[in-house]
């Protein structure tokens, strides 16, 4: 399995490369976005994951379905327009995204990454994002965002643009999720 690179690791920084329409289906890039999802489902905090994280500088991000329980647990009623849930239980993928709108509404949003751990902050975030990917079939998608989700969004474009979240954040702190949430 691929280990999540962390924050000192130069790919983190880059901006990632297009993924060529005609690659999508390859055995190359379906790999990938196996490798992704194995790492992120090791992860039992985290709903979103770059190919930078783990050392691939491509233009690739995968949600994991978890996200939609999240939200729902957060009072979230819609976390996007009900068409972005696949079918099957692999989470969302997201090849060479761009968000293509954004609301004008902002919120200090708690934020913490994989690659940036143990460390939280809040980031100024947009409420909605409205984003352009290919779908693992090579289809071009537009998708509508509020909340978790959106903010979501605007992470995961920011490490395809060589961007942490520290970059953003304000109030960073050390935070031993793992302990917390034992009550140690």
């Amino acid at each position: 399995m691929k280990k999540i690179v962390q924050k000192d690791d130069l790919v983190l920084r880059m901006t990632a490369l297009s993924v060529p329409p005609d690659e999508i289906k390859s055995a190359k890039i379906k790999k990938i976005i196996e490798e992704m999802r194995s790492a992120l489902a090791q992860e039992s905090d985290g709903v979103g994951l770059a190919a930078p994280q783990i050392g691939y500088s491509l233009r690739i991000f995968i949600v994991s379905e978890k996200v939609f329980s999240i939200a729902k647990e957060m009072g979230e009623k819609k976390i996007q327009d009900g068409e972005i849930r696949q079918s099957h239980n692999k989470g969302l993928v997201f090849i060479n995204p761009e968000i293509i709108k954004l609301s004008k509404e902002k919120r200090n949003l708690e934020e913490g990454c994989l690659s940036v751990r143990p460390f939280y902050g809040k980031v100024e975030r947009r409420t909605r994002a409205k984003i352009r990917f290919l779908d693992e079939k090579g289809n071009v998608v537009e998708r509508g965002a509020s909340g978790l989700m959106a903010q979501i969004f605007q992470h995961e474009v920011d490490h395809l643009n060589g961007i942490l979240f520290t970059d953003r954040a304000k109030n960073i702190k050390e935070i031993d999720v793992l302990n917390e949430k034992d009550g140690l």
